[in-house]
């Protein structure tokens, strides 16, 4: 579930996360619940990192590799996003950490309320990946925010969405990743837009990972 490219082939792994969030007239999970999820989400990046066909660490790195190091689960950065949706938005090329560009629209910008302040995201959509199996509803939110380059990694990190049915998206930070250049320079991971940036310190999702 990370979006990246890898120097040889585009992208991803599909991603299945939060539809049980997307409807907003059905109950509340309990909060025990919320944090028994993101415990789930953890534990399986874990397993994805440790697996040699799912991981992008190199062996040297892998075969030493105990775990992530994640935020405490807390369930203030799961939150409740108006969603606006941007029909008209023109296509463009993002950026990476390479050469390699993807061709992306933004889907819609999500606004929310975070740590006392509003802020506002874009919320992108993959042209390149809507006609793959399993990416019809597929949307990418990368972000930075205060903890970069100290707590977490300095070119920030990534959360997969899906598109909700009303106009509602629900953002659970506790899902933040890295991006796979983070593990390993073969992998090109596209750039965080500057609108894109968080003023407010994040301190959900993983942390940032050091080889040694």
């Amino acid at each position: 579930m990370k979006y990246t490219i890898l120097l040889s082939v585009i992208f991803l792994i599909s991603c299945g996360q939060g539809k049980k969030y997307h409807d907003n007239d059905k109950v509340e999970p309990a909060t025990s619940d919320l944090v028994a999820d993101i415990l789930k989400y953890q534990k399986e990046q874990n397993e994805s990192l440790k697996d040699p066909d799912t991981s992008p660490l190199p062996d040297k790195y892998r075969k030493n590799f105990e775990g992530l190091d994640f935020f405490e689960p807390d369930t203030a950065y799961l939150v409740k996003a108006r969603f606006e949706r941007t029909p008209d938005a023109t296509p463009f090329m993002m950026p990476s950490t390479t050469d390699l560009q993807s061709q992306e629209v933004v889907y819609g910008i999500a606004h929310f309320r975070l740590n006392g302040k509003e802020h506002k995201l874009e919320v992108y959509q993959s042209l390149d990946l809507m006609g793959e199996g399993g990416y019809e509803d597929y949307l990418f939110l990368p972000f930075m925010d205060e903890t970069n380059g100290e707590e977490t990694y300095a070119g920030g990190r990534y959360i997969d969405l899906t598109i909700p049915e009303g106009d509602i998206l629900v953002i659970d930070f506790n899902k933040s990743y890295n991006p796979y250049c983070v593990y390993n320079k073969k992998y090109s991971c596209p750039l965080v837009p500057r609108q894109n940036y968080l003023r407010t310190n994040v301190r959900a999702g993983v942390k940032n990972f050091i080889k040694d």
